[in-house]
């Protein structure tokens, strides 16, 4: 318009100013925003990790919902129900061969990755489906013999925790191939940060569905998560691997497992790495399910205060994950920071012990946060050490066999804790260690000192794969600071 009146300079410099301050308060709000790409725009990148939203509904839906219900509501044996919740322990360790294959896959459509994320998928999805008859075998509301349903129900907790370490697995490779290496951080730390968020939002929602419980609703739970996982899983998949039907030709020359295996292993420090990450897991791992005992046992807090803590659980881990990627994105060693996320569960498991003679709520949540904390960090650096050291071709196989030691040295640890401080509970009980020893917390104790022992075995195994300063090249800083996480 002719008459306008011209915009004086310094208005101009302010709105650019103001702008550019806009835009860094945005960042700081939209957690790992700077995880996106031109290539992989957040968008984007939010919809492929919604497969990580299905695994942790499947975990609280067989570790929390259905444990407690088979043992309380359907009067189930406690040592059957174990088993069938270790039997997805059973498939963890052929996480690597699953890696491996969709490495190598053969196919004319192009896809390496899509096909086993499908087939995991499906797997979750018939697990789901068997559970809600033989439920109802169980319950006694039909003629069906109780052998059938309890054969019925472990057949369905083998199909949903195969298919939740193939989903996972593939889904973790997918997602390294799409970004780029200096984004890995960002990418695991989102990763991470929405298998919590879908662990928790699936507890809260269980837990408000089944406040009234019947066998139906819980038969309609079940079912609902079955379409759940294949809906976000499709929504999940939907055009992100490209088509290269050359990578995936049947004349082409591939190699076979022992000797991918044998590559894998001959990179210096292979074998060590693994040992970390397995015994730094464990030392993470053998309190899971003991936390809430110890707190309702030891310190006699009531059912609701206790599920608090275990909020604040969640809750460490998710600032845990969310300062390994900013520290990481600035350069960091991986393992200098892993070491750093074990000298944090040191202080944790300090904080738990000195909790019971001083009856300090306090420290217990010290302790809590801190073991979130010191776990995310650990697992968020393994995990992108991982990605970091996969060389072309062997992304799967090396996810794979993170994924399967991660997974198998947490179960062995859930199952060893809770017989540890079983045993010793019952000798400490009986006065078989001492009058001084008489004590609820002495099972409890023996487990946390146990965790403090394999943190130190972490940190000496940890060591020599921390590269010095002067040998690492580190990634120039971005002029324009962007949050890795909120806070």
């Amino acid at each position: 318009m002719s008459g306008a009146l011209p915009i004086p300079g310094r208005v101009v410099r302010l709105n650019a100013k103001l702008a550019t301050k806009w835009g860094k308060i945005g960042a700081a709000y939209l957690p790992f925003a700077d995880a996106a790409t031109d290539d992989m725009p957040l968008g984007r990148l939010l919809r492929l990790s919604l497969f990580q939203v299905t695994v942790g509904m499947a975990a609280v839906l067989l570790i929390g919902t259905l444990n407690r219900v088979m043992i309380v509501e359907l009067s189930v044996p406690a040592w059957l129900v174990a088993v069938m919740i270790s039997l997805p322990l059973v498939f963890a360790p052929f996480r690597a061969v699953v890696g491996f294959r969709s490495d190598n896959h053969r196919s004319v459509l192009g896809w390496k990755r899509v096909p086993y994320l499908w087939l995991g998928t499906l797997c979750q999805f018939g697990g789901f489906a068997i559970m809600p008859f033989a439920l109802i075998i169980l319950s006694g509301d039909s003629n069906g013999p109780i052998i059938i349903g309890k054969a019925a129900a472990a057949l369905a907790f083998l199909m949903v925790g195969a298919g939740l370490h193939t989903t996972q697995t593939v889904g973790l490779a997918l997602a390294t191939d799409l970004t780029e290496p200096d984004k890995h951080p960002k990418v695991v730390a989102l990763l991470c940060m929405m298998l919590l968020l879908g662990m928790i939002g699936s507890a809260l929602f269980f837990g408000a569905i089944l406040s009234h419980f019947s066998e139906i609703r819980l038969i309609q739970v079940v079912q609902g998560a079955a379409v759940t996982t294949v809906v976000l899983n499709g929504i999940a998949l939907w055009q992100q691997e490209p088509r290269r039907p050359s990578e995936t030709a049947h004349n082409r020359v591939r190699q076979t497992f022992s000797g991918a295996w044998r590559e894998f292993t001959q990179v210096a420090g292979a074998r060590r790495r693994l040992f970390a990450l397995g015994i730094g897991t464990a030392a993470f791992s053998m309190q899971d399910i003991l936390l809430e005992p110890y707190g309702g046992q030891v310190l006699h807090l009531p059912v609701a205060t206790t599920t608090i803590f275990s909020a604040f659980l969640a809750m460490g881990g998710l600032v845990g994950f969310g300062s390994a990627a900013k520290l990481l994105g600035q350069g960091m060693d991986p393992y200098r920071l892993a070491g750093n996320g074990a000298l944090a569960g040191l202080v944790a498991f300090t904080a738990l012990i000195f909790a019971a003679p001083f009856q300090s709520i306090d420290l217990f949540g010290l302790g809590v946060l801190m073991i979130g904390f010191g776990a995310g960090v650990f697992a968020h650096c393994t995990l992108t050490a991982a990605m970091g050291t996969a060389v072309r071709g062997q992304i799967g196989l090396a996810l794979g066999i993170w994924g399967a030691v991660q997974a198998s040295a947490a179960g062995i640890a859930v199952a060893a804790g809770g017989l540890i401080r079983d045993g010793v509970g019952s000798l400490a009980a009986h006065g078989q260690l001492g009058p001084a020893l008489v004590d609820p917390a002495t099972g409890f104790g023996a487990v946390y000192l146990i965790e403090i022992v394999l943190l130190f075995i972490t940190l000496v195994a940890v060591g020599p794969l921390v590269r010095t300063p002067s040998l690492r090249p580190r990634p120039a800083i971005p002029a324009e600071p962007l949050a890795a996480f909120p806070g």
